[in-house]
């Protein structure tokens, strides 16, 4: 079966609506701007919606290692946008960023277009395949949020592992270790959660969709050339990041 376009938006719609909000924005306000939706959308409407989006794109990964702290494999928002639009439906959707609004305070907005992590796929799919701990730290002159859905998670050791309130002054910090199933979905605001992601056993494979939004798309210069040499480093390649910031500055 095929989910037209305005099906999926439908099906975000109506899984907006089902949501208990004042239940979600207490959570996540008292978890330190952290919050876990399970099965925000159902499992077989992702599998069957999203996932083969992900797969088809998967040749286009970018694979990376710096030891000590991370390996795997990344798929920019520029190949999401050519490749893998249904990704988009999602990050754009009215209702959905309606309720990103409400729960944290503030109107997001998108990353600028020369971001590739805007709507983003992350592959878990060789042994040892992980990511150390760090926040996502935001180089704009805003706030950054992030948003992770799971899509495939055939895993028993591959977990997101979150430190809630690390160096608070006044909260004892919170361990968790998450399964991210296909749909279930975690959001935070990327300067507050100290998270990780466990290696890869043998024969597993895990992947999932980040999106990120912002309170100001404005960098500085040298912001932006150290988040741009971070992306290149960590996980899109010199050749996706660059190649494409120069013909953005080109064209304006």
């Amino acid at each position: 079966m095929t989910v037209e376009t305005g099906s999926l938006v439908e099906a975000i719609d109506q899984a907006v609506a089902r949501l208990d909000f004042d239940r979600l924005h207490r959570e996540y306000w008292e978890q330190n701007e952290f919050l876990v939706i399970k099965q925000f959308l159902p499992r077989t409407f992702v599998e069957e919606v999203f996932v083969p989006q992900a797969q088809a794109v998967k040749t286009e990964l970018n694979r990376n290692y710096i030891p000590g702290h991370k390996k795997g494999g990344s798929v920019s928002y520029y190949t999401v946008q050519e490749k893998a639009p249904r990704f988009l439906e999602l990050y754009r959707a009215d209702s959905y960023r309606a309720f990103l609004d409400r729960l944290v305070h503030a109107k997001l907005m998108f990353c600028p277009d020369n971001d590739p992590h805007s709507c983003a796929l992350y592959y878990y799919t060789e042994p040892g395949d992980h990511i150390g701990f760090h926040y996502d730290t935001s180089y704009y002159k805003g706030a950054r949020y992030t948003i992770l859905m799971g899509l495939v998670d055939r895993s028993t050791q591959c977990k997101l592992v979150c430190e809630l309130f690390k160096d608070h002054p006044t909260k004892q910090a919170v361990h968790l270790e998450l399964i991210t199933e296909p749909g279930d979905m975690v959001i935070f605001n990327g300067d507050k959660l100290w998270h990780a992601v466990t290696p890869l056993g043998e024969g597993e494979e895990r992947i999932a969709l980040t999106m990120e939004y912002v309170t100001n798309p404005e960098m500085g210069t040298v912001k932006r050339l150290y988040s741009n040499l971070k992306d290149s480093f960590g996980y899109f390649g010199f050749g996706t990041v660059f190649k494409r910031a120069l013909g953005l500055n080109r064209s304006k």
